[in-house]
């Protein structure tokens, strides 16, 4: 355990940075973690240094012992992988705060000891009341001081007293408000109050467990959420009591909403990590959303705005001093789009994997598909790959290739879609396609390109209809839906006698 005095602290002057993130495990990790996690790896890699993960489990109401495992899942995910943490170890393990438990006493002692910090006695319903009574009178709310200067047993004898005491710090009138963020220049934060720092349980408090780890771990950088602003003072305190050299403090802007309200678990779903894989976002372009919302996109060429871009690549351009400081909105529309950019970019192969899983979740595709079907999916996921944004809209758009003919159930959108000239238009597809062998190696009519030229002669040189009109009737038959695939890439995938035993059914549902 390393000593709390000034004399051997981790030295950070000219040493490659260190960055962390310290989440606490109460429930599913929030967006804002990732978020967070992006801008520290950002720097750490663009300087060659180290990122950290950290475990905050000291408070123990809120302590979620699965949300420990869902973090290292949603970030790993998300490609945003540490150097250093409780799954991978690292030269200041451990890396869960209720492991180091023992480190923090000798740091409370010591401010104990030089007048810095004292036992306070006062028990809930004392505070709550108190706290009731400034309210009412429109007072500052914060700590009275009752305990300070008292020993156990003169306090003891008043009202309010509690056997197991917190330890405050003994905030002087004239502590420093004002530091320097490596974001926002000079910042002012209102007085601090006498903070407990360590809890009746033993549990050290967020405020002294963060200035001893980032310490003890020579964490170079602070990046948090800009509600951390008032604390600062608070830490930058203890650094100061402790003869700790301080770590720079950089403050970033919320998420918002669209109505400017923080976004918080308990109100947005988006705000919740998992949500994002549940709903077929890729990682790569949750990431580089997540860039987005507090950093310029780069410019191409041209001058042009280049939105999308890899981790990498946000690393390699990154600087602190562009970073906006204004609470981003968080659109989910944007990142659709941006999703959907993404998914454009996949190779076949690539983007045939992703899709899999959601495909077997909604039952598409058994949990052990054989070659053929994997074979089939990935000609069809060139065919959907423009006409999804999302990885859970691929269901819809594959089942039909995978459902039997006479399984295959159509939309009630669809068929209410059908002109009365649907029958006729089926009648002279069935002629023109039903000639159409389907035989292996160059004797094969059966391809998209002669589907096609033979429908167009048929339906729309034939009958005379328009295009954009001709083949809706094909289409609520082949896929049962009013908007699907290609068609004549999807009649080739099919098959010949699937495609034509299609057209049979819905011809004879209309008669």
């Amino acid at each position: 355990m390393s000593s709390p005095s000034a004399e051997n602290p981790p030295s950070t002057t000219g040493s490659a940075p260190r960055l962390r993130v310290a989440p606490s495990p109460t429930g599913d990790p929030h967006v804002g973690t990732a978020y967070m996690a992006l801008f520290n790896l950002a720097f750490a890699r663009q300087q060659g240094g180290s990122f950290v993960l950290r475990i905050e489990d000291t408070d123990r109401a809120r302590f979620d012992e699965t949300s420990e495992r869902q973090l290292y899942d949603t970030l790993g995910w998300l490609g945003l992988t540490w150097d250093e943490g409780p799954d991978v170890g690292g030269p200041f393990a451990p890396y869960r705060q209720s492991e180091r438990l023992d480190t923090y006493r000798p740091y409370v002692e010591k401010l104990i000891e030089e007048g810095h910090a004292y036992y306070c006695w006062c028990s809930t319903e004392r505070l709550t009341a108190m706290r009731e009574k400034q309210q009412k009178l429109k007072l500052p709310t914060g700590y009275d001081r009752l305990c300070v200067g008292k020993t156990q047993e003169e306090r003891a004898e008043l009202e309010g007293y509690s056997e197991t005491p917190v330890v405050r710090m003994l905030v002087p009138e004239d502590a420093p408000t004002t530091f320097e963020d490596v974001i926002r220049g000079t910042v002012s934060a209102p007085l601090p109050d006498d903070q407990v720092i360590l809890k009746a349980d033993g549990f050290p408090t967020y405020h002294l467990a963060v200035v001893v780890d980032d310490h003890e771990m020579g964490i170079t950088h602070v990046v948090r959420g800009e509600e951390w602003i008032s604390s600062t003072p608070k830490h930058v305190l203890l650094y100061r009591w402790l003869g700790l050299e301080a770590p720079k403090f950089a403050h970033m802007p919320l998420l918002r909403n669209q109505n400017k309200s923080k976004i918080s678990k308990r109100k947005n779903p988006e705000a919740r990590l998992t949500w994002f894989q549940e709903q077929g976002y890729l990682p790569e372009a949750v990431v580089n959303f997540l860039g987005l919302l507090a950093y310029p996109p780069a410019k191409g060429e041209s001058g042009e705005d280049v939105e999308k871009f890899t981790v990498e690549e946000f690393s390699r351009e990154f600087a602190w001093d562009k970073v906006n400081t204004v609470g981003p909105i968080f659109d989910l529309k944007k990142l659709e789009w941006l999703n959907g950019a993404w998914i454009r970019g996949l190779e076949l192969a690539d983007l045939s994997a992703r899709v899999l899983p959601y495909l077997q979740a909604d039952g598409v595709l058994g949990e052990d598909p054989g070659a053929e079907d994997l074979a089939r999916l990935e000609s069809i996921a060139e065919l959907i790959q423009t006409r999804m944004n999302l990885l859970t809209e691929a269901s819809a758009l594959v089942r039909p290739f995978y459902v039997a003919d006479e399984e295959l159930e159509i939309a009630e959108d669809a068929r209410a879609g059908l002109k009365d000239t649907a029958g006729e238009v089926l009648d002279a597809a069935l002629a023109a396609l039903e000639p159409l062998a389907a035989a292996t190696g160059e004797g094969n009519q059966w391809h998209a390109a002669e589907i096609e030229r033979v429908l167009r002669e048929a339906i729309v040189d034939g009958m005379g209809i328009k295009p954009r009109l001709a083949f809706g009737p094909l289409r609520t038959a082949v896929s049962g839906q009013k908007i699907s695939p290609p068609l004549f890439e999807s009649m080739e995938i099919l098959g010949r006698d699937s495609t034509l035993g299609r057209l049979r059914a819905l011809r004879s549902s209309l008669a």
